[in-house]
């Protein structure tokens, strides 16, 4: 079996043509162990997909095999792997179980493919008071193509490891959810750490990057275009009339052969 690995800001995934999964039923136990840092190849999903002539349809599993509507970063990966196959390619279209993505390629540089992905509104923005790790925390509730929880205001490791994860199991969140502590440092830059879904902390998130630029532009004075800082580095978000924008760049590492 053939795995790509790459990576978005160091949020890596691994992707395997759908023709190249012996057994579709053990695709849980398949994520699981190539995922393992370890003793498999290690990354923060895998991500099955199937090529079509605008691109790719894809499913996505975490780490721990649980399933994942999509990944902002996830599809800018799978993208940068079908842009190296397909130089003159301008945008790529991404059919994702949260809707289909349009990556319009910016930039190429190496293994290195930017791109701008219009990854749709956001929905079902509120606010709500919840119990976590022993304190009342006021966070910020969406979907963005998957479930969303920010926190604004102290952006600690300490917190992370309390509060955010806590409260990416807690109840008020029946699949669970994404979790950025996120912290707005000026009108157009917001700092953020992630507890990602299936995963734990990751150095980069797409979509909490999105959804952290949604919380900060609502209630924590942030404009409408963000630099969103995470420990991975920097991703543009755009909040426009017709929906987000996420600009950023992903990477190819390596072609591996798994051999259990």
């Amino acid at each position: 079996m053939k795995l790509i690995k790459a990576h978005a800001f160091g949020n890596d995934f691994l992707l395997v043509a759908e023709d190249q999964v012996r057994d579709p039923a053990a695709v849980v136990h398949l994520a699981r162990a190539v995922c393992e840092r370890h003793r498999g190849i290690g990354a923060d999903g895998l991500i099955v997909f199937a090529e079509t002539a605008a691109g790719a349809s894809m499913r996505l599993l975490n780490a721990d095999g649980s399933y994942s509507e999509i990944s902002g970063n996830g599809v800018r990966c799978l993208a940068a792997w079908l842009a190296a196959a397909r130089p003159g390619a301008r945008a790529i279209d991404i059919e994702t179980d949260a809707g289909l993505k349009r990556l319009k390629v910016l930039d190429r540089a190496g293994s290195r493919v930017t791109f701008r992905a219009a990854m749709g509104p956001p929905t079902d923005v509120t606010q709500v008071r919840l119990d976590a790790a022993g304190e009342q925390v006021e966070a910020v509730t969406m979907r963005v193509g998957n479930p969303q929880c920010v926190v604004l205001g102290e952006v600690s490791e300490s917190r992370l490891h309390t509060v955010a994860a806590a409260l990416a199991v807690h109840p008020h969140f029946p699949a669970g959810t994404n979790v950025e502590l996120a912290h707005v440092e000026a009108p157009n830059r917001v700092r953020i750490l992630i507890w990602e879904r299936g995963v734990g902390p990751t150095e980069a998130s797409g979509t909490g990057a999105c959804g952290a630029a949604v919380a900060a532009h609502r209630y924590g004075g942030a404009s409408n275009d963000v630099e969103v800082v995470s420990p991975g580095g920097a991703q543009r978000v755009e909040w426009l009339p017709d929906g987000l924008y996420l600009t950023g760049w992903a990477e190819l590492v390596a072609e591996a052969t798994w051999l259990h």
